[in-house]
């Protein structure tokens, strides 16, 4: 994708991931939407010549918007509204973020009920292109009345206020402007309660991690499929028809996705195969399975988890792309009757639950990783793969405790996967009531997505050293029996990871393997 028109209901979580992610994508303005946001623009100067009360506009904002404010003071008003929210703390969001927030709060105003110019914008857009990236803290919102702290400090970089990232250092929003040959707007009426009224920031953690997510699904049932081969499992637990008596469509996907990675391989075995070779040990009448009938449950029973995961973040990705082509403002203008209106559309409470959600089943998933990680590198569960994955070579065999291989690389999987687990308490359930009593029941949208998105770089860790693990075991049964799907995938990690025939530090590798993830290379 390299073009994208803003204002037709259209964007998606793939396109504002993309966006967000690779700048050089063209954004516009839609013609429509300009004409929409020109017609609001126009109505709302109407109104403020009848000298009616409206809030945020000709009114104070929040519990003193039963103060009215004069017509000469509405452009003071507007400034004064994101410098007094000018007070986050904590680390500045990252650029794909910050990005991400831009493009959807472009596209909530272009939408053209907000009374806000097509200038304002358009500089939005120029500040995407230009790769001008507001510094923004990730604390202080509490998800209703809109994103109202972290939108404040890109409302203030449009006025040439604040500071920014701009070619690879932080500097001034005026020289960087300046530098592209932009120019700060000078917020009109209502101008600058539409930009921050809105859940644009935590809809921009939550794009990314509903994008990120869906490639940490197909991650873990990659990691599964190499699972089977390195445990020499039981493939049958896949097949299509155990599946189709409990058809969740993630379930079905997840199996199907593993079936066929594992076409071809010769380290697993379907259910009449496990019997046959069970069956030729027999002596004496007496029956050795040397295969179990059932692998654990962390194999057996990933379809059952990570297709939770798939079917929790389509429901997420619906959610959200009807939040990121929305109206999510107050007031509102309708051009046709001519009017205002008062509503709650800033309220995050979809984004809030979906993230949620999302985040309970990515975390869900990175306990899996886990114990199938404890498993492969257990010489008592492994199926006589050695102690920690740790091959013992002629010149240690005095010495098979010298090197620990993946002992090291289990614990901080652990340690990953439970503080995954840690983030699961959900952020809905703490709305506080703020600002007078006036906004008493909050989303905490914003708070949720942040936490879902640290949760899918946790888990996407774990899943690194499980991929590097199972890789290894495989290079200890023997690649060569590999799947035609595994065998790609297991290419394309030793492309960047080798084999661990001594001790050695693994951080460097488990870093590539998280990239090769988050890249998508290992489709």
């Amino acid at each position: 994708m390299r073009f994208l028109e803003l204002g037709s209901d259209e964007l998606t979580v793939t396109a504002a991931a993309e966006v967000a992610r690779e700048p050089g994508v063209d954004v516009c303005v839609s013609p429509a939407a300009e004409l929409r946001m020109n017609e609001s623009v126009k109505l709302m100067r109407d109104l403020v010549a009848t000298g009616r009360p409206m809030y945020g506009i000709t009114t104070g904002f929040g519990d003193s918007c039963i103060r009215q404010v004069s017509p000469d003071k509405v452009v003071a008003l507007q400034r004064n509204l994101i410098r007094y929210h000018l007070n986050g703390t904590g680390p500045a969001a990252a650029p794909d973020v910050v990005r991400a927030t831009m493009l959807v709060r472009a596209n909530c105003l272009a939408r053209g009920h907000s009374g806000v110019r097509p200038e304002v914008v358009q500089l939005l857009i120029e500040l995407l292109r230009n790769d001008i990236v507001p510094v923004i803290p990730e604390r202080g919102s509490v998800g209703a009345s809109g994103d109202l702290v972290p939108l404040c400090y890109l409302a203030s970089v449009l006025t040439g206020e604040g500071d920014v990232r701009f070619r690879q250092t932080v500097v001034p929003a005026a020289d960087a402007l300046a530098a592209c040959g932009l120019e700060p707007v000078v917020l009109g009426p209502k101008e600058g309660l539409a930009l921050i009224n809105g859940t644009s920031f935590m809809s921009g953690f939550a794009v990314l991690a509903c994008a990120d997510a869906a490639e940490l699904a197909y991650t873990a049932d990659v990691c599964t499929a190499l699972g089977m081969e390195a445990m020499l499992g039981n493939r049958g637990h896949f097949d299509p028809f155990i599946h189709a008596q409990k058809p969740h469509a993630g379930q079905v996907r997840s199996a199907a996705l593993i079936r066929s990675l594992l076409e071809g391989s010769t380290l697993t075995r379907d259910d009449s195969q496990v019997v046959k070779a069970n069956r030729a040990l027999g002596d004496n009448g007496f029956l050795t399975l040397e295969h179990p009938i059932q692998n654990r449950y962390s194999l057996r029973c990933a379809p059952h988890v990570t297709g939770v995961l798939h079917d929790t973040g389509d429901w997420a990705r619906g959610l959200l792309e009807t939040e990121i082509n929305s109206t999510n403002d107050n007031p509102l203008f309708d051009s046709d009757t001519g009017t205002i209106l008062n509503g709650g559309n800033f309220y995050g409470g979809h984004v809030a639950m979906a993230m949620d959600a999302l985040k309970i089943a990515v975390a869900s998933v990175g306990d899996l990783l886990d114990r199938q990680l404890a498993m492969v590198v257990d010489e008592k569960f492994n199926n006589g793969l050695t102690p920690n994955l740790i091959p013992v070579l002629p010149e240690d065999d005095a010495e098979a405790g010298l090197h620990h291989g993946f002992k090291g690389a289990q614990i901080a999987a652990s340690a990953l996967a439970a503080e995954a687990l840690k983030l699961t308490m959900p952020a809905t359930s703490f709305s506080r009531s703020t600002e007078a009593h006036n906004q008493d029941k909050v989303s905490m949208g914003t708070i949720a997505a942040r936490d879902c998105r640290s949760a899918v770089e946790l888990v996407r860790e774990v899943a690194a050293i499980l991929l590097m693990a199972h890789c290894q075991a495989i290079d200890l049964r023997g690649a060569e029996g590999l799947g035609e799907g595994t065998r790609a995938v297991y290419e394309v990690v030793r492309s960047k990871v080798a084999f661990l025939d001594r001790d050695r530090r693994l951080d460097h590798d488990i870093a590539a393997v998280v990239e090769l993830i988050a890249t998508g290379a290992l489709h």
